[in-house]
């Protein structure tokens, strides 16, 4: 069984989770009774947004994310759509806009201020106004800003370019009328050239949504799928659905080869959905069932048996629905490497579920936080509507680090000086023999600092400044990239030791002479 392996190191195998204290909840919040098969909730760093009971129509709430304790009954709520609100999400590069989707057929985007609300929000940014029955899902695109995409129940999906004015859009860019049934999950790979669907024709299907195009289709008697997941730039897809006994299922595929699954495991007999949720940069995948407190945890390789069961986190208060907070949202002093906010209706109440690495030291851990996506596009509306693909934009979680990196950035923060530069230091070393080493290198350090530009770029020994090399567009060129970086640094580093050690015979040199003179 997958969840059994003999002999395997991992840095994540002791992660648990950890719920918080009654004081850092959200309490008395009303969550919604729907019984559609959504999250209902979406996290940003700023705010927790909710899908809440409302008389006459669909509304949701937006809570700040350290207002935590109860929730005032008349707290304001975003509420301008005349059917349920089916589902939220918070656009990734800005944590002030949101988008909902209704029964009502229209797709509303709003703009939360930075305040605390004081009165209802009615009036959307944006409406989208293109389905035709009601709409059940929409996602934003993980790298082209102002790319949404919405599903409905017309067996359609509408790609939107919200980069235009109008506050009324009637026409999508483009229509992806490939299903003969509900779509009832979308994904993206990690540059978003490619869309996974799950359908209720029990059919699961890669799509280029720029070409229209049906690249891969596939189904399997034994699998009714439900949810599905793209695992990164692994080339795998993860889906959950039922077996055809009635077990919840879990099943992995090759993207390229939906005929067979590489493996399928029944979990267990409960009728409650499960949700999927991949973490790319640790490669944990989550599986948290609808209905009950729990919450599976894999780990996921490239190589047999690819799926590694880790841990389960149980709880006696079943989820309705779950957030997930970016990882730029994290307290990494603590360890924390996710966090869920389970939706608990029977409470009224949002807990917040940290899973943890378990860690003596509180310095920063790099080995569990390695570069995640940054809350800054990689690519405008229209170059992605005009074929372009791009990875996210990377960023490193050490605390005072630069808030987004263009390209992944793994020199240190020490200054890198060039050849001339450090032979100019030589002579003013010579110049400063007889004064203390302090001073000399205070001095040697202001010198280097006002001969070289602010804005100048530091060059590297393969020809290409830092900020001039092509970005890498695979994994295989990212680590070439910080491998060739980090033999640079190596490289720079013995020169520096090499000139130390010619200074200081020099020094030794000149002292041995300034005493033969004095002899004489």
């Amino acid at each position: 069984m997958s969840w059994h392996p003999q002999y395997r190191s991992s840095k994540f195998r002791h992660v648990y989770g950890k719920a918080a204290s009654k004081d850092k909840c959200y309490d008395c919040v009303p969550i919604t009774r729907n019984v559609h098969d959504n999250h209902f909730c979406a996290v940003n760093p700023s705010f927790i947004a909710v899908v809440t009971e409302c008389a006459g129509g669909g509304a949701f709430l937006v809570i700040p994310i350290k207002q935590t304790g109860k929730l005032d009954p008349h707290y304001p709520k975003v509420c301008g759509h005349k059917g349920n609100v089916l589902d939220i999400k918070w656009n990734p590069f800005n944590d002030f806009v949101i988008a909902s989707c209704s029964e009502d057929a229209t797709v509303k985007i709003w703009d939360i201020p930075n305040q605390l609300l004081k009165r209802n929000i009615t009036t959307p940014k944006k409406e989208l106004l293109g389905h035709a029955r009601r709409v059940g899902l929409i996602e934003w695109h993980p790298t082209a800003d102002n790319i949404l995409f919405s599903s409905g129940y017309d067996y359609k999906i509408m790609i939107w370019n919200l980069d235009v004015e109008d506050a009324v859009l009637s026409k999508p860019m483009k229509i992806l009328d490939t299903h003969k049934d509900v779509v009832l999950s979308m994904s993206f790979n990690t540059d978003g050239s490619l869309l996974a669907t799950a359908c209720r024709d029990r059919k699961i299907r890669v799509i280029d949504p720029r070409a229209g195009t049906v690249l891969q289709e596939g189904s399997y008697k034994s699998h009714k799928v439900n949810k599905v997941l793209f695992l990164g730039n692994m080339k795998k897809l993860f889906s959950t659905g039922t077996s055809c006994w009635n077990n919840r299922q879990i099943a992995l595929w090759d993207q390229n080869d939906l005929s067979v699954p590489l493996l399928e495991e029944d979990l267990d007999g409960s009728s409650g959905l499960l949700f999927p949720i991949y973490d790319s940069d640790t490669h944990m995948l989550y599986v948290v069932g609808k209905g009950d407190g729990n919450i599976r945890y894999y780990e996921i390789s490239p190589e047999k048996p690819y799926l590694n069961y880790l841990m389960e986190y149980r709880s006696h208060s079943p989820q309705k629905g779950i957030g997930t907070m970016p990882k730029r949202g994290l307290d990494v002093a603590a360890c924390e490497i996710f966090r869920f906010y389970k939706l608990i209706p029977t409470k009224s109440l949002i807990e917040p579920v940290s899973m943890i690495v378990p860690r003596r030291s509180e310095s920063y851990q790099e080995d569990i936080y390695p570069l995640t996506a940054a809350a800054q596009p990689a690519l405008t509306a229209q170059e992605w509507l005009n074929g372009m693909n791009k990875g996210p934009l990377l960023v490193s979680l050490r605390p005072g680090s630069e808030a987004v990196n263009s390209l992944p950035q793994f020199l240190e923060p020490e200054p890198l000086v060039k050849t001339t530069d450090l032979s100019q230091q030589q002579g003013e070393r010579m110049q400063d023999k007889q004064k203390p080493r302090e001073i000399e290198d205070g001095r040697k350090r202001l010198k280097v600092e006002e001969k070289l530009p602010k804005n100048e770029q530091t060059c590297l020994s393969n020809g290409f400044g830092i900020f001039e090399c092509p970005p890498p567009k695979t994994e295989n060129e990212l680590l070439q990239m910080y491998y060739r970086q980090q033999e640079e640094i190596r490289r720079l580093r013995e020169l520096l030791i090499q000139r130390d050690v010619q200074i200081k015979q020099l020094e030794l040199e000149l002292r041995n002479l300034c005493t033969d003179t004095g002899n004489y």
